[in-house]
C-alpha cells in the first residue's frame, strides 16, 4: 500500500529519483500513464494488470472506449537506474506539466506525480469535511 508525499526535482534529463519508500513496493519495472485531476498515475506491474482487466470489462460505449485509449495510449513502462531515477517520458511530463518540482503522493494501490504548483491548488482540503459526510453511503463513516 502506497501512502505518504514526497517532494522531488526533475532534472535536466527529465530524471525524477522515485522516493525510496515507494521503490520496493513498485518492484523493479511499473508503468506510469495520464491520470485524473492533472496528475500521473504510477502502478506496480501486478496492479496495473488489475486495472487493465477491470478496462476491459467495460461496455463497448464511446464513454468506455475514450477511458481505455485515455490510459492505454499515455502508459509507459519503466524502469529505475541504480541511483533510483526514472525518466518520465516527455509527452507524459508534457502533459502533467513536471518541470521543476514535483510530488509523489501513495494513494493506495498507486502513487500520484504531480506538478508541484498543481497539487498545491488542487488539494487545498478545504471540502474535505462535507466530503466525507457524503462517504456514508458507501460504508465508510468517519
Amino acid at each position: 500500500m502506497f501512502m505518504g508525499e514526497y517532494i522531488h526535482t526533475v532534472d535536466a534529463k527529465g530524471r525524477v529519483i522515485i522516493p525510496s519508500k515507494f521503490r520496493e513496493d513498485l518492484g523493479e519495472e511499473f508503468v506510469i500513464t495520464l491520470g485524473l485531476d492533472g496528475c500521473l498515475f504510477a502502478y506496480p506491474n501486478s496492479e496495473w494488470q488489475i486495472f487493465v482487466e477491470k478496462l476491459k470489462t467495460l461496455p463497448g460505449t464511446k464513454d468506455a472506449r475514450q477511458l481505455q485509449r485515455y490510459f492505454m495510449a499515455g502508459a509507459a513502462a519503466c524502469q529505475a537506474d541504480k541511483q533510483g531515477r526514472i525518466l518520465i517520458p516527455a509527452k507524459l511530463r508534457e502533459k502533467a506539466a513536471l518541470d521543476k518540482d514535483i510530488v509523489f503522493v501513495g494513494v493506495l494501490n498507486k502513487i500520484e506525480i504531480w506538478n508541484k504548483e498543481r497539487w498545491d491548488q488542487n488539494n487545498t482540503y478545504d471540502d474535505v469535511d462535507d466530503i466525507a459526510e457524503h462517504m456514508s453511503q458507501y460504508g465508510i463513516n468517519f
